[in-house]
């Protein structure tokens, strides 16, 4: 037998169990039973389930790869070759899935054939048929080990496994089509993934204890490896609903519902950022219209910013420049029954801000925004331009801390450059991806696909006891 690296398993001896890995599934030690009566060779697997395009379908499984230890568990994922039926020894014809892989021992490396099939009852996770060995393997039936031994231990330890990427299933939930949601698609499939868009409304839920789902169009969405929210801001409540039923069945979410849901409550957002003493414009809030004078002196008086709870992309955001104009928005922001709260203007912003994009811990992209002619509001969808901008450690220090407050692990950090150090204005869950891609060149698509296969995949998706 020649593998497609010219390395030959001739002169090689089995037993009639050995000691094997399949490493481009993350199974770096499994133990096979050897038998030549067997054509096709097959591996222990459940929760089997295809998914992809037509043209190039993928397989996921997990696999226990200790017999008894139902608590080690590893995710895998390979190209689907095709469904065939295969017929055990003791007769029973069953359709399994087949993949391609690489099987390794001793060192030597070639590719076999191995169909999917549950082997919790068996002692032995691999069944190795004679395809997978070739006529120059010699067997004994009666003696076992005859290639060196592998152990366990590499999947208890919890040591960093090499692991290999592998294609996952990732759901965006999104509402729009926008250049965002684009991106997202784009570098999923560039990565070899599939990204498929869910609409958050249609979205609903079966909660209970012992079969909790997310449900779409009259059918139960299928296991996603992970989840990238964007919720708009008219459906927080509902959507933060939907991304916490996606952590209660065990889906990665690249942000915490509860992290979102605080993002978009900016009273909330900057109770917990002063919590954490991070700087931002002096801002007050208060319930009683007999308290609008002193609400005002709270933030150094006019001119001041009026700013609606859950407003986003500048709308809800005013600017009152002397103290009347304050009496009259605050007023008639009450008689709406609105939640809003004061802040401070920060006149030596001078109509810009900061934005850092903050991915894993890090800010992997920055751009300053300076807001259109006649305008205080930067924001893009205001007509704000935006520049690549260098920024200061104290900056990058303070987006990084604001990020982490607020539980974030994708993030847009909005900030203002005051004489005293930065100041925090927003942290959004949901960053728009376009105007700061163009602006810095950047990949930032590519950026949280790299976070999240390090979430999910790189770090081997394993679970075993403590």
């Amino acid at each position: 037998m020649q593998d497609d690296d010219n390395q030959s398993t001739d002169d090689m001896t089995f037993g009639w169990e050995e000691w094997v890995s399949l490493p481009m599934l993350g199974l770096p030690a499994l133990k096979a039973k050897v038998d030549t009566g067997a054509r096709t060779s097959a591996l222990h697997a459940f929760e089997i389930e295809p998914f992809g395009p037509a043209d190039k379908p993928l397989v996921r499984f997990s696999v226990h790869p200790i017999a008894g230890r139902d608590d080690v568990e590893v995710s895998c994922s390979a190209p689907l070759l095709e469904q065939r039926d295969v017929t055990s020894s003791n007769g029973e014809v069953e359709n399994r899935y087949v993949i391609e892989t690489r099987i390794e021992v001793a060192g030597r490396s070639w590719p076999i054939e191995v169909t999917l099939t549950d082997r919790r009852t068996m002692s032995s996770r691999m069944l190795l048929g004679r395809q997978a060995l070739g006529p120059e393997v010699s067997v004994h039936p009666n003696e076992r080990f005859f290639q060196p031994e592998l152990d366990y231990d590499v999947y208890l330890r919890g040591r960093r496994r090499k692991v290999p990427k592998r294609s996952l299933r990732i759901a965006v939930l999104s509402r729009e089509n926008n250049y965002s949601t684009r991106r997202l698609i784009e570098e999923g499939h560039a990565r070899d993934h599939v990204v498929e868009v869910i609409d958050t409304t249609r979205c609903y839920m079966a909660i209970n204890k012992n079969a909790p789902a997310v449900y779409y169009d009259g059918k139960r969405l299928p296991r996603f490896d992970a989840v990238i929210p964007r919720i708009g801001a008219s459906i927080t409540s509902y959507g933060t609903a939907v991304v916490r039923q996606f952590e209660t069945i065990g889906t990665y979410c690249v942000n915490a519902s509860d992290g979102i849901g605080t993002s978009r409550d900016k009273l909330a957002a900057h109770q917990v950022l002063a919590r954490n003493r991070i700087g931002m414009p002096a801002t007050a809030f208060a319930s009683s219209p007999k308290d609008t004078g002193n609400l005002i002196g709270l933030v150094g008086g006019a001119p001041l910013i009026v700013k609606l709870l859950e407003s986003t992309q500048g709308k809800g955001v005013v600017l009152a420049e002397t103290k009347k104009a304050a009496d009259s928005v605050i007023s008639a922001f009450r008689n709406l029954q609105a939640n809003f709260l004061v802040q401070q203007f920060v006149k030596e912003a001078n109509g810009e801000d900061i934005r850092c994009m903050v991915i894993g811990g890090k800010v992997v992209g920055a751009i300053k925004r300076k807001a259109a002619e006649g305008e205080f509001r930067s924001n893009l969808h205001q007509g704000g331009a935006a520049t690549k901008v260098r920024i200061t450690k104290e900056e990058r220090e303070t987006a990084l801390r604001a990020a982490k407050a607020l539980h974030l692990n994708f993030a847009g950090v909005d900030m203002l450059r005051g004489e005293d150090g930065p100041k925090v204005l927003e942290v959004n869950s949901s960053p728009g991806l376009e105007g700061i891609e163009k602006a810095t060149g950047r990949n930032i698509a590519a950026d949280l696909f790299a976070e999240i296969e390090n979430r999910v995949q790189l770090r081997a998706p394993l679970r075993s006891k403590k």
